[in-house]
């Protein structure tokens, strides 16, 4: 992203508004996941308040996408503590967690090639307690791409496009807790920036959302607090504010 984006970005960030916070959205425990018999998440502790934008980072294989796996119920075995919102989740299934109100938008996108963008949109399930999807006209609104392209199949749009149907399909589940994994991952700057332009209006809207994301340029203005992997747990947890006072810090851990 151009310094020209990045400032712009900035500047409606600190314009969004933010959802009066009470209960926790997602709040995580002593979390330990298993691949088959890899140990792969050691005691991870987080929270997430209401409409946040909070962000994973962390070099490749750290152990963020397969946090938001384990939210999921995604991983093999799991202990520790899940809640989404006052609901404990550890032990549920992938779909009655995801009737919790969860949207999961996955790095592989999982778009289904012989439907049309618009079936595409129209196929998910209503999920959560208010049932609240967000109508088709203004994910059109927001994704003047997807209009233009709505009878075209998911095999004939471009990655980008690919991208935000994923994350649309989610949002017209009703789903208000959002977990996005490398949606900036080979993007053209052009289509980053609509992706940031989403977040900041579903952040204003009170949506909740938790990222994944090597693209500290695209994560740095959108998060409201940073938590930051290392080999399966949590090594740094800070504020948006102390951002600059904590580049050192991250220059040696991500070589941002």
């Amino acid at each position: 992203m151009n310094q020209m984006a990045h400032q712009n970005i900035e500047g409606d960030a600190r314009a969004a508004t933010v959802a009066p916070q009470g209960t926790p959205a997602l709040t995580i425990a002593g979390l330990q996941a298993w691949y088959g018999e890899s140990h792969i998440l050691h005691g991870v502790d987080l929270t997430v308040n209401r409409g946040e934008v909070v962000t994973l980072l962390g070099r490749n294989g750290a152990g963020r996408t397969t946090t938001l796996r384990a939210i999921m119920g995604l991983t093999g075995r799991r202990t520790g503590s899940i809640r989404i919102g006052e609901r404990e989740t550890i032990g549920l299934p992938t779909h009655k967690i995801a009737h919790c109100g969860v949207g999961y938008c996955p790095e592989e996108r999982g778009i289904f090639s012989s439907l049309s963008c618009e079936e595409n949109l129209i196929l998910p399930p209503l999920v959560g307690a208010g049932k609240d999807a967000m109508p088709i006209d203004e994910i059109y609104t927001m994704f003047p791409n997807l209009k233009e392209r709505r009878a075209s199949q998911g095999t004939r749009l471009s990655g980008g496009e690919q991208q935000m149907l994923a994350v649309a399909r989610i949002l017209r589940t009703g789903a208000n807790l959002l977990l996005l994994d490398e949606i900036s991952e080979g993007l053209a700057p052009v289509i980053v920036q609509t992706l940031a332009r989403m977040i900041l209006t579903l952040k204003a809207r009170g949506y909740t959302i938790v990222m994944v994301e090597q693209n500290f340029r695209f994560a740095a203005p959108l998060a409201d607090r940073f938590y930051v992997m290392e080999h399966g747990g949590i090594v740094e947890h800070f504020e948006a504010s102390e951002l600059e006072r904590k580049m050192p810090v991250l220059h040696d851990l991500l070589g941002v």
